[in-house]
């Protein structure tokens, strides 16, 4: 027994000792590894644009330092990307910007700030020089305000106009079994199309038209400006496929060169005036970054401008980097409105929307703060459905041309297994006390009792959705709901009909919020700070992600996609102010 007992404690200490050891790692290399500092940005550089792991415009900070040390996501956000070119452009030791086959995960109102960025840098007279083995078409949409654009000579490019796709699941439900019971607004149709029909209806098709045309419409105007080729001609030559080689996007001056990429480093060392046997000096974007956030100083004045970032699905809880939860969005609109420095508030959103009651309690919380300081919306891609709802009593509202907004409207979603539970050989029954007393059954025939008492709690919402637009947009409740129904604008549609009030970016909302509080001098503070404990900052950790990878190389990207929308769905309890579906522009 002594011999076990040895061993066992033999065990047990390697196992402590290898644990102290990795956690040691991790943290000489979170602290050490990642001092940007220490990064020198030398005379006569250019920076590398790749924005491949940037993803939210806000890339998050937590209340525990240790969450902050042993986070696996960059510690940047886009916003602080475009803060870095807005001071390259007048940083002596930048000469220009290389955009060299950037892959960027960004959604179209992102990429139309980045690009406004870039447009901005050039204004100083560096050069912006872009090269890509393949363009795809909202790589080539960021990369067309580049002074030269090149491509491999074995490359090619994907210009040919937007596309969406809707999935309708109407025929599956009847072969599997599975439905999906649908509560609505009676007029709410878009929404349930997908688990009532096979194909889309005539007013669906037309709002996604309308829609994408708009999208388009912003990307060619974009592109034209720079390239000096007309719309007219750009629509041409996506129609008839003009661009899809080297050779054919050179004869349309979609692109300058066509060259290795030593050919494109070798220009560079030219614009340098560095020899052509000698390297030229470099910095990537997410270093040069971090070495303005940690080497900025902040500003004399007292007055800031609070920026509050709503990004993701809205669901109840906490929140993090990627959720809009009620804790740390409505915890961060109360310290703003209760700090005397902070003089106004922006609250940039990028969300399809989700919980209807979240919603309501953030709405609550605007409201709140509105009446003691100024709020200024900035929409991102998305400010949708819940994501409309959180935005629509702000002072003012920003969106991009190319935003998805609206989509003012809710719905419930209950699943449903009875028909395949009944086929498979289980049966169901009830004992209840009272009527009502049975909760909603997955395993049971949704009874029309109580579907009558959630369609009840669905007008409820939407009547209320549409009550806080017409006060907050000064609109009548006849206006908004003409509007409503679920249908998507975007922001150039948008603020035709009275739901946004200007056109532009997150550095337009705040100069805004700046003139409504009557401050010339300020210093921006981000939020939320979310709380995280240890067992949250457990799962960030690379190696609590070998499920997911496993699941990915196992069933195919595609199949983990559609997986993951299933497992959504299944989520969505209770009344949902949500983007109807999902649009992926391609």
């Amino acid at each position: 027994m002594k011999f076990l007992g040895n061993v066992l404690a033999t065990i047990i200490g390697l196992f402590v000792f290898c644990m102290l050891f990795f956690f040691g790692i991790l943290f000489i290399g979170a602290i050490f590894g990642g001092d940007s500092e220490g990064v020198t940005v030398k005379e006569n550089s250019v920076i590398e644009l790749d924005l491949k792991n940037v993803t939210y415009d806000y890339a998050g900070k937590y209340e525990d330092p240790w969450v902050n040390i042993f986070s696996e996501k960059e510690k940047v956000g886009l916003t602080d990307i475009i803060a870095a070119i807005a001071t390259a452009k007048s940083d002596s030791s930048i000469k220009g910007i290389s955009i060299l086959n950037n892959e960027s995960q960004l959604g179209m109102a992102q990429s139309k700030e980045i690009r406004d960025a870039l447009e901005d840098f050039k204004k100083s007279g560096k050069f912006i020089m872009a090269y890509a083995n393949m363009y795809s078409q909202k790589e080539y949409y960021i990369n067309s305000v580049a002074n030269t654009i090149y491509i491999n000579p074995v490359g090619d490019m994907d210009f040919k106009g937007l596309s969406s796709e809707v999935m309708f699941y109407k025929d599956l439900q009847e072969k599997s079994g599975i439905k999906m019971e649908v509560i609505r607004h009676g007029k709410y149709k878009s929404a349930v199309e997908p688990f009532l029909e096979n194909e889309m209806s005539d007013a669906n098709r037309e709002q996604v038209t309308a829609l994408l045309n708009s999208v388009w419409t912003s990307i060619t105007s974009d592109i034209s400006k720079s390239r000096k080729i007309s719309v007219a001609k750009l629509n041409e030559i996506a129609d008839g496929l003009l661009a899809r080689t080297p050779e054919m996007a050179k004869a349309q001056k979609m692109i300058d060169v066509i060259a290795y990429e030593d050919v494109y480093h070798n220009d560079i060392k030219k614009a340098l005036k560095v020899d052509k046997d000698k390297d030229y000096n470099k910095v990537s974007i997410l270093e040069y970054t971090k070495k303005i956030l940690t080497t900025s100083q902040s500003s004399e004045s007292s007055n800031q401008i609070a920026i509050i970032y709503a990004q993701g699905e809205i669901q109840s809880g906490e929140g993090d980097v990627n959720t809009i939860g009620e804790g740390s969005m409505r915890r961060s609109l109360q310290e703003a409105r209760e700090d005397k420095n902070i003089k106004a508030i922006v609250l940039r959103i990028d969300s399809p929307g989700g919980n209807a009651l979240t919603s309501d309690l953030i709405w609550r919380e605007v409201e709140l703060t509105k009446k003691v300081k100024p709020v200024v919306v900035s929409m991102g891609n998305y400010a949708a459905s819940g994501g409309y709802y959180i935005a629509c009593n702000a002072s003012k509202i920003f969106a991009e041309n190319n935003t998805i907004t609206g989509s003012i409207g809710v719905f419930g979603i209950l699943p449903n297994f009875s028909q395949l539970t009944s086929r498979i050989g289980i049966h169901v029954e009830q004992v209840n006390t009272n009527k009502n007393s049975a909760r909603y059954s997955p395993f049971v025939p949704l009874d029309e009792n109580l579907k009558a008492v959630t369609l009840e709690g669905v007008e409820h919402i939407y009547k209320t959705f549409v009550t806080h637009v017409a006060e907050g947009r000064k609109m009548t409740f006849d206006q908004v709901d003409a509007i409503a129904q679920g249908r998507v604008w975007s922001g150039s549609e948008a603020i035709k009909i009275g739901l946004v009030d200007k056109i532009g970016g997150l550095d337009d909302a705040i100069k805004e919020a700046a003139s409504l509080s009557k401050i010339k001098t300020y210093s921006t503070q981000n939020f939320p700070e979310y709380k995280k404990d240890f067992n949250d900052m457990l799962s960030s950790l690379p190696f609590t992600k070998t499920k997911e990878s496993f699941i990915k190389e196992e069933i195919g990207e595609e199949n983990y996609i559609l997986m993951q929308k299933v497992k959504k769905m299944q989520a969505q309890k209770g009344i949902q102010a949500l983007m109807p579906y999902e649009i992926t522009i391609n």
